[in-house]
């Protein structure tokens, strides 16, 4: 099958979803009011509740969202073959995940900019609040953990790119400033910062840096772990700085490595004509996990993910200008997201190596699958960059950065969404000095997966590859579902249709149900026993949120069939 032809087919069945399932969603779902004056306008503060360009915006929710996810996921699930893992790449895009972010910004928006966790107490009920937000501090624990260990490992394999994403730090802070100051648009400096960028991948080369020379080859201050402290000591400061300063800015640019990654797969592709050498549907060896329901949680981000959720609401929430532009952030957002997770699928099928003998290696047993898949990724596009005449060992350098890029702005993000839940969860427990401090709130969020991180296990890939991130995707998967409950919670009182939140809540939660006892019962046998008691206690936490979601759900359906329909929302007070 040449890659051309999946890639174009893909391309336009997220146009259609776009242009009409999202204009539907909008309108009969979502209600979209443009004269809503959203929080950004109502709560401004200049640090995190600031009105911001939907093109803008778009960046920072895309990059933060796009993390590592979305290639190591597809490039993992593509072990039970392509069509599997395309067929719900586009299918949990489009029906799922921007149903999902699209309603988690909006329910969002219309209540103050909270956070889906403390939704749960409005719309769910107050015992929902506190259930939600502790999943929601695992997986952020997980999401931390597991980025944070996958950048490690890049910048242990690439030195050579360590250099370039040193130097995308001071050249966003730049930009930021200029923006700021100067009032004026984004697109140009941002631009120039791109490219900056990328004239820094030659320097890198010629200035690779490398921790080997100060690291222990074993224990816990190996090259990994100690390029792990350092991104958790980075990720102290900037999740404390306004969002203008760097966030934002980096994201400007991380927005437009993203069209050129997906350029680069496009153009190589073409001029290539590269063959998907993976088997459609591939025997896998005996003992392997079965797709059903493992490849709904590996491919988390890329399809749907929970972690989503928590962007919209955390932080993309506290910036949207309009009401209206929810459905270009939200449902675009999710559309990037799968076209990044397409590219990733055609980078381990058709990229990485030329041969069904060659790939059969590469892909030989579900360990060697997961092990391999970031490099895989990398690989792939490099061979693509090679088809239209950049050097391979430029396009190696080229594609870990955009890995590293996106992965090192998610946990930028993350962290800042951690100390959110921590003081929410310390509030609930009344720990003032934790819920009204933020450098000590910073501190737990930071420290708790920085021990994550650092755990042994799972042999040469730590936890991420070889256990843990089967536990954070199946984290994500249910805190995906349990978002849709929220929403679905929301639409159903406000007398509209609910069944396109329905569905994919019903799918999502009986996956993740399924593959959180499956993983269960392995940890025990396997004698996991840090991931085995976080799988049961965050499986008991679920079950208790269904429950407690379902009787919300029952109750907002009788109410909506009984009593009129409700009146608007008030708008909050616009800012004097």
């Amino acid at each position: 099958m040449p890659a051309i032809v999946v890639a174009l087919a893909v391309a336009v069945l997220f146009y259609f979803g776009y242009r009409y399932y999202s204009a539907y969603l909008a309108k009969k779902v979502y209600a979209l009011d443009p004269a809503f004056v959203t929080p950004a306008h109502s709560m401004r503060d200049g640090i995190d509740f600031m009105p911001t360009n939907k093109h803008v915006l778009f960046g920072h929710h895309f990059t933060s969202v796009a993390g590592a996810a979305p290639i190591v996921g597809p490039a993992i699930a593509v072990f039970w073959g392509w069509g599997p893992a395309l067929a719900w790449v586009v299918l949990g895009t489009i029906f799922a995940a921007g149903v999902h972010d699209f309603g988690a910004l909006v329910v969002s928006v219309r209540h103050r900019a909270k956070s889906i966790g403390t939704l749960a107490k409005e719309v769910v009920n107050k015992r929902a609040r506190t259930l939600f937000l502790l999943i929601i501090f695992f997986l952020l624990t997980l999401v931390n953990a597991v980025f944070a260990v996958v950048i490690g490992n890049l910048f242990v394999a690439n030195p050579e790119a360590v250099l370039p994403i040193l130097l995308e730090i001071p050249l966003a802070i730049g930009i930021g400033q200029y923006i700021y100051r100067t009032r004026s648009a984004a697109l140009l400096p941002s631009i120039v910062g791109v490219i900056l960028l990328y004239v820094s991948i030659l320097l890198g080369q010629v200035l690779p840096i490398s921790l080997a020379g100060i690291a222990a080859e074993d224990g816990l201050f190996t090259e990994r772990n100690i390029w792990v402290i350092l991104l958790f000591a980075y990720t102290f400061i900037a999740s404390r700085l306004p969002v203008w300063v760097l966030l934002q800015p980096r994201d400007y640019i991380n927005s437009h490595q993203l069209f050129i990654a997906l350029g680069v797969v496009g153009l190589g592709i073409a001029v290539g004509m590269d063959q998907i050498v993976a088997p459609a549907f591939n025997d896998t060896p005996e003992g392997s996990p079965s797709w059903f329901p493992f490849l709904f949680i590996t491919i988390a981000c890329g399809a749907i993910s929970g972690f989503h959720s928590l962007v919209s609401s955390g932080t993309t929430s506290k910036q949207l200008d309009k009401e209206t532009d929810a459905r270009y952030v939200g449902y675009m957002g999710a559309v990037g997201e799968g076209s990044l997770a397409t590219a990733s699928i055609l980078a381990a099928t058709a990229g990485v190596v030329a041969t069904t003998a060659e790939w059969d290696e590469l892909y030989a047993d579900f360990s060697t699958a997961s092990g391999g898949a970031a490099g895989n990724f990398v690989q792939g596009i490099a061979n693509f960059a090679s088809n239209i005449g950049v050097p391979t060992s430029i396009g190696v350098i080229f594609a870990a950065i955009v890995v590293i890029s996106f992965a090192a702005t998610t946990m930028d993000t993350g962290v800042r969404l951690q100390r959110y839940i921590v003081q929410e969860i310390a509030e609930i427990a009344g720990a003032r000095a934790i819920s009204r401090n933020v450098t000590v709130a910073t501190a737990i969020a930071v420290l708790v997966p920085l021990v994550m991180a650092l755990l042994p296990g799972g042999g040469d890939a730590g936890y991420t590859f070889g256990v843990l991130w089967q536990l954070f995707g199946t984290t994500n998967q249910l805190t995906a579902g349990l978002a849709l409950a929220v929403i679905a919670v929301w639409v159903t009182r406000n007398r509209r249709n609910p069944l396109a939140v329905l569905i994919p809540l019903v799918f999502l939660l009986a996956m993740t149900s399924w593959a959180l006892v499956e993983n269960l019962a392995n940890f025990i046998e396997e004698k996991q026993w840090v991931l085995a008691p976080l799988d049961a206690i965050i499986f008991l936490l679920a079950i208790w949120l269904i429950v407690e979601a379902a009787i919300a759900l029952w109750k907002s359906w009788t109410s909506s069939t009984e009593a009129p329909a409700p009146q608007p929302e008030p708008e909050p007070e616009p800012e004097r």
